[in-house]
């Protein structure tokens, strides 16, 4: 099947490191290439990267990539404490939303954010950051974050 290209949990931790933005998370996601690699499911993998990812960007990132199957982080998070925290990705917690108790125990939705992390490949586009709009092309599946010389 190839290499593993860019997927949907990396691009949660990616982060525009431009000299002077103060954020640059999240990057947004310009498709131009994506295939659907189907791996194994991991309900207790997935529950715990929950833990460590911002839902709501991987919710925007999956629709950038043609997959709706997510329910929008209004109806999927609280914005209180009790459940598993979502906010630890590359925007250091700032959402801090929290994945409700209700669906960690929902087989079917671990299995849609199995898919939306795991599955999707983003083969080739572009990741843009969020404060300049600068383009950081992927190309067959890697992303180029390197900075120009006038960016570090």
């Amino acid at each position: 099947k190839g290499a593993i290209k860019m997927r949907l949990i990396t691009h949660n931790m990616l982060i525009s490191n431009i000299k002077g933005v103060e954020n640059g998370y999240p990057l947004k996601i310009q498709a131009e290439n994506v295939e659907i690699r189907e791996t194994e499911f991991d309900s207790e993998f997935v529950t715990n990267m929950l833990t460590k990812i911002e839902y709501a960007v991987l919710v925007e990132a999956a629709n950038a990539l043609g997959y709706e199957e997510l329910p929008p982080a209004s109806e999927a998070t609280t914005s209180g404490s009790t459940d598993i925290s979502a906010g630890g990705g590359g925007g250091g917690g700032v959402g801090s939303a929290c994945v409700t108790s209700a669906l960690l125990g929902d087989e079917s939705f671990l299995r849609k954010v199995h898919h939306a992390l795991l599955d999707l490949h983003l083969i080739d586009g572009q990741l843009l950051c969020p404060a300049t709009s600068r383009p950081f092309p992927v190309k067959d599946g890697i992303p180029n974050m390197l900075l120009h010389e006038d960016e570090v």
